[in-house]
C-alpha cells in the first residue's frame, strides 16, 4: 500500500506532511482500566485549564489547523478540525466515553498533541492511498452518522473513494474489535521539524502497541 500527497495540496500548504503508522497483529478490545482512568483524568485536567485559557491559545495545533482549513477554502467554524471538536466537548464537560482500546488511545493522542489523527482498519482499505482535496460529487458516510460532502475538503482516498479527513472519518473503514491490522494517519503541523515529528510518531506507536500488542512501522510523507 502506497500513500501519496497530491502536489497541488503541497503547493497550497507549504510544509504539509502527514505521519503514517501501520500496525500488524494487534488485538483491539475494551480499554484496560489504566487507559480509561488516564483518559478521564486528562479530560478533567483539560476542562480545568480551559476555564482560564481561551481554546485558541490552548494548543498550537488549533490555530494552525484553522489556518489550513481557511487556506483550503473551508470554514473552520462550520467544519471544525477533529481535535478542536474533541477539546470543545471536553471544555463543556461533555467527556468522551470509552469506545475500545484503539479509538480511546487515538482520541487521547489527538487531545494531547493537539492535532487531527485518524485510525482505520487496514483490511478495509482498497489499493493505494492519496491525500488530496475531495472532488465534486464525492461523499462518504461519516462516523457522526451524516453524509459528508467531500468536495473541496482535505480527504484521504483509496480506490473506493474518500475514507478519512481531519474533519471526520468514514464508517466504512472504522476500526472495530475484529481489527487486526490498522493504519494511523497523523496530520502533523506544517511548522513541526522532522526530528520532532519522528519522536512524536515513535511515542504514539509505542504506547499503542503496549496496549494493543502487535508491531508498528512509522514514516513521514510530504
Amino acid at each position: 500500500m502506497k500513500i501519496s500527497i497530491d502536489s497541488k495540496l503541497a503547493q497550497t500548504i507549504p510544509g504539509f506532511k502527514i505521519g503514517v503508522i501501520t500496525y500488524k497483529n494487534i488485538v483491539v478490545g475494551a480499554s484496560p482500566q489504566m487507559i480509561k482512568g488516564r483518559l478521564q483524568l486528562y479530560q478533567e485536567s483539560i476542562a480545568i485549564d480551559l476555564d482560564s485559557t481561551p481554546l485558541a491559545d490552548f494548543k498550537k495545533g488549533i490555530q494552525e489547523w484553522r489556518q489550513v482549513f481557511k487556506q483550503l477554502g473551508v470554514d473552520p467554524s462550520k467544519y471544525r478540525p477533529s481535535h478542536e471538536a474533541l477539546l470543545r466537548r471536553v471544555a463543556k464537560r461533555q467527556f468522551l466515553t470509552t469506545i475500545h482500546s484503539a479509538a480511546d488511545i487515538n482520541n487521547f493522542f489527538s487531545m494531547q498533541y493537539g492535532i487531527p489523527i485518524g485510525i482505520y482498519d487496514a483490511d478495509k482499505l482498497n489499493g493505494d492511498l492519496e491525500i488530496r482535496l475531495g472532488r465534486e460529487s464525492e461523499s462518504y458516510e461519516g462516523l457522526n452518522n451524516r453524509e459528508i460532502d467531500a468536495s473541496g475538503k482535505l480527504v484521504s482516498v483509496d480506490q473506493t473513494g474518500p475514507f478519512g479527513s481531519p474533519y471526520v472519518d468514514a464508517k466504512r473503514t472504522a476500526v472495530t474489535e475484529e481489527t487486526t491490522s490498522a493504519l494511523q494517519i497523523v496530520y502533523l503541523l506544517a511548522s513541526m521539524e522532522s526530528e520532532e515529528a519522528h519522536e512524536l510518531l515513535t511515542a504514539m506507536s509505542n504506547m499503542f502497541t503496549q496496549v494493543n500488542g502487535g508491531i508498528a512501522n512509522c514514516s513521514i510523507e510530504q
